[in-house]
């Protein structure tokens, strides 16, 4: 399942630019369109298809292009000339109506927004900002501080104990009662296997051993980078951290509690491909 993992995350049509190559200009491609609330625009279920300029727009983006022909990111603007078959979904709801490569760049499209209008000022000396004609980055005219968008490494790992049993838990961010790999942001000076290991210990109060590489996933909520591992039990007893967890405990692959199974998220393909492989074993 690993190299099936790897080859699902893998979008090898995309190639990411700051401009229209010359061979594409004039070409209509597919608008990611945001308004203020983060909500994307789709018409008749799908990605607006239109040449550039495009009008009542704002905060226009070349993403970059794909065999379907340039992708451009923008904010709606107050002018705009909405849609007859219009409507605005929230990104998470978008999946379900996308593929998953439009998905992928919608996510691309919300993080490079975001990270634009969060670097319109300096955060070293307060000028207002420019934007990169080569690069994608804004750049402080007083300082020459370069903002690039930015990334949030974040973990996730399944525990699988020698009996065939997961650690799983219920963490404080889900509403209901629902069931998860256990997660956590990387710290400044720590490998990704240093996160793992600490992040189970303090979330959990168990340690870790043999921790591999599963997979990795864009996560544009708003702009981490999702770094999947497996990992063996290596001892101690479940000590939960009251602050990020309800409940947690060990499950076999056929009582499961309410989980992401596949679909969107890593923390659902590492769930399946574990219950794949208790399964056939």
């Amino acid at each position: 399942m690993q190299g099936q993992t790897s080859t699902r995350l893998c979008d090898s049509m995309f190639e990411p630019a700051v401009a229209v190559p010359d061979h594409l200009e004039g070409r209509p491609g597919r608008w990611l369109l945001f308004d203020r609330r983060q909500q994307l625009l789709l018409v008749d279920g799908e990605l607006p298809v239109a040449a550039a300029p495009m009008g009542g727009v704002t905060d226009v983006h070349v993403l970059g292009h794909d065999r379907d022909g340039p992708v451009w990111a923008a904010r709606i603007g107050s002018d705009f000339d909405f849609p007859e078959r219009g409507e605005f979904t929230d990104l998470r709801r978008a999946y379900a109506a996308l593929a998953e490569h439009d998905w992928v760049l919608a996510g691309r499209a919300a993080q490079v927004l975001t990270w634009h209008d969060d670097h319109q000022y300096c955060s070293r000396c307060g000028n207002e900002t420019e934007h990169h004609d080569g690069e994608r980055a804004r750049t402080c005219p007083a300082c020459r501080l370069m903002a690039f968008p930015r990334l949030t490494p974040a973990v996730i790992m399944l525990v699988e104990r020698d009996d065939g049993q997961a650690l799983l838990a219920w963490g404080r961010q889900f509403p209901g009662r629902f069931f998860s790999a256990l997660a956590g942001f990387v710290e400044p000076g720590e490998s990704l296997e240093q996160c793992v290991a600490r992040e189970v210990r303090e979330e959990a109060g168990v340690e870790v051993a043999n921790v591999r590489y599963f997979g990795s996933q864009p996560w544009p909520f708003p702009h981490s980078l999702m770094v999947g591992f497996n990992a063996d039990y290596a001892g101690g007893d479940l000590r939960i951290q009251e602050s990020e967890i309800v409940e947690a405990d060990w499950f076999p692959h056929d009582r499961l509690p309410p989980v992401p199974k596949g679909r969107m998220s890593i923390a659902g393909w590492l769930i399946e491909d574990w219950v794949n492989r208790m399964t056939n074993r």
